[in-house]
C-alpha cells in the first residue's frame, strides 16, 4: 500500500452503505446454452457453464460501485462465520480491505447468497437466502461507523426481517440516528416475494413513518406500484400521469427526492420545491438548490451491449449517490446514474464493468447515444442538447423541442 492509498484508508467515509448483503452464485450461459432458460422443466438435468461467484445486495453492489467511481465507502452489513461469509470478506478484502470495517460476523448465522439465472436478452430470476440479514438491526449502525460520512444509504428492507417488522421501528431509528449527526439520507428497496412475510406487510404506513427521515428515496417503479397498491395500469407501462401521481404521494409523504428505476426506459426524477426541505437534506444538501426545486425529468438509459442485468438499479443509485457527493446538478446526477447502470449491466457481475468517475464522465461527454424511450408522456418536452426529457410540472421547463405529433421521446446521438 502506497502513500496515498495509506492517507485515504485512515480519512473517515464520505458515504456509508447499509443494509442487505449476499453472496451472488451467476451460472454462465455460454454459446448452445443461450436457450436453455427456455428448457427449465421440473426433473430436468441442464448442463451450464462454470459459475461466477460475486459479491450481491444492496451494501456490495452499490457500495462497491461507490467505491469505483471514487467514493470513500464504508459497508455495514451482517454475515455469519461460515465458509460464505469468509469468502465475502476474501472477496472485499481483494478490492479493498477497509471496504469491509463495518461489517458483523454473526457467530452461528448463515451468511445470505442468492442463484442468480441470468441468460443473455433475459431478465435475471432469483433463488435467494436471507440468512444473517434477517436480524439486521439498528444496534448494528453505532455512531462511531457514521462519523465524518456525508451520506448515508439503506438499502433492501424487504429482505431484511427485523427491518420490516413492528411497522419499521427499526429502520426509522437508523435515519434518525444518521439524520441526528447531518447526513444525507437515501433509501432504496427491492421486489417482494408475494409468498413471503414482507408481501403483508402494511408498506404505505412503512413509508409514511420512515419517509419524513429519507432524502432521497430510490425504488423501481414495480417495486413502489406493488407497495402502495397502486397497479392498476402497470400492464401499460410506467406512462407520466402514474409517474406523476406515485412521486407527488412520496413527496407528500416525506422525502426531499424521487428517483423512479424504470428498468430499460431510463429514470424518472421528481423533487420537491420546498427550499427548507432541501436545505434540511444534511451533509449533500444541494448547493444550488434552485436548480433542484420542483423538478420533474426523466433520462433514458444508454445503449449497450447486455451482458447481464444483475445489480443494474444499485449502480444506478450509486452513479446519482456520486453525483450528490459531487454537488452535482438534477440533469448531470441522473445522466451519471443511468451511466452508471448502463456500464454495469456491460458485464455478467453487478460492479466489475463500472469504470472510474472521470472515465465515466469522458464516455458521456464524447456523444455516447441514448436508447429511444418508448414511454407515453403527453405534456413533456425534450431538451435535445442534454437528451433529458422535462415534465409538465418541471420547474426549469425549457422551450418545447418535442413534436406535438408524437407522444414519444425520440433520442439521437452518435
Amino acid at each position: 500500500m502506497n502513500f496515498v492509498e495509506l492517507a485515504n484508508q485512515r480519512k473517515p467515509p464520505s458515504v456509508v452503505v447499509a443494509g442487505h448483503l449476499c453472496l451472488d452464485i451467476i451460472p454462465r450461459w455460454d454459446g448452445a446454452q443461450r436457450e436453455m432458460h427456455k428448457a427449465i422443466t421440473p426433473g430436468a438435468m441442464l448442463n451450464i457453464g462454470p459459475a461466477d461467484l460475486a459479491l450481491g445486495g444492496a451494501v456490495l453492489n452499490t457500495g462497491i460501485a461507490l467505491h469505483r467511481l471514487g467514493a470513500r465507502t464504508r459497508l455495514v452489513g451482517k454475515v455469519g462465520d461460515d465458509p460464505f461469509g469468509h469468502l465475502v470478506r476474501e472477496l472485499l478484502d481483494d478490492i479493498d480491505p477497509a471496504l469491509h470495517d463495518g461489517m458483523v460476523v454473526a457467530r452461528g448465522e448463515n451468511t445470505s447468497y442468492t442463484i442468480v439465472i441470468s441468460p443473455p436478452n433475459t431478465d435475471r430470476t432469483f433463488l435467494h437466502h436471507s440468512g444473517a440479514n434477517d436480524r439486521f438491526g439498528s444496534a448494528d449502525i453505532v455512531p462511531d461507523q457514521l462519523a465524518g460520512a456525508r451520506l448515508m444509504h439503506f438499502g433492501y428492507p424487504p429482505l431484511m426481517r427485523r427491518i420490516y417488522s413492528e411497522g419499521g421501528r427499526e429502520l426509522s431509528h437508523i435515519f434518525r440516528l444518521a439524520k441526528s449527526m447531518g447526513l444525507t439520507t437515501s433509501l432504496d428497496m427491492t421486489q417482494i416475494d408475494r409468498r413471503s412475510d414482507a408481501a403483508r406487510v402494511n408498506w404505505p404506513a412503512l413509508l409514511a413513518t420512515v419517509l419524513p427521515h429519507v432524502d432521497v428515496f430510490l425504488p423501481s417503479i414495480d417495486e413502489i406500484r406493488f407497495m402502495l397498491g397502486d397497479e392498476s395500469t402497470a400492464d401499460a407501462g410506467a406512462c407520466g400521469e402514474d409517474l406523476h401521481r406515485i412521486s407527488s404521494r412520496l413527496l407528500e409523504m416525506g422525502s426531499a427526492i424521487i428517483a423512479l428505476k424504470l428498468g430499460d426506459e431510463g429514470l424518472y426524477l421528481r423533487s420537491t420545491p420546498d427550499r427548507k426541505r432541501l436545505a434540511a437534506m444534511g451533509g449533500c444538501a444541494p448547493p444550488d438548490w434552485q436548480a433542484w426545486a420542483g423538478r420533474q425529468i426523466i433520462a433514458p438509459c444508454f445503449a449497450v451491449d447486455v451482458a447481464g442485468t444483475t445489480g443494474a438499479g444499485d449502480c444506478t443509485i450509486a452513479g446519482f449517490l456520486g453525483g450528490l457527493l459531487r454537488g452535482l446538478g438534477p440533469e448531470e446526477t441522473v445522466t451519471a446514474a443511468v451511466a452508471t447502470g448502463a456500464c454495469c449491466v456491460e458485464a455478467a457481475d453487478a460492479t466489475s464493468g463500472v469504470p472510474d468517475w472521470e472515465t465515466l464522465q469522458r464516455r458521456i461527454n464524447a456523444g455516447w447515444r441514448r436508447k429511444a424511450t418508448g414511454l407515453l408522456l403527453p405534456g413533456w418536452q425534450w431538451d435535445a442538447s442534454r437528451t433529458i426529457g422535462h415534465g409538465p410540472v418541471d420547474g426549469m421547463h425549457p422551450t418545447a423541442t418535442l413534436s406535438p405529433e408524437t407522444s414519444s421521446f425520440q433520442t439521437s446521438g452518435n
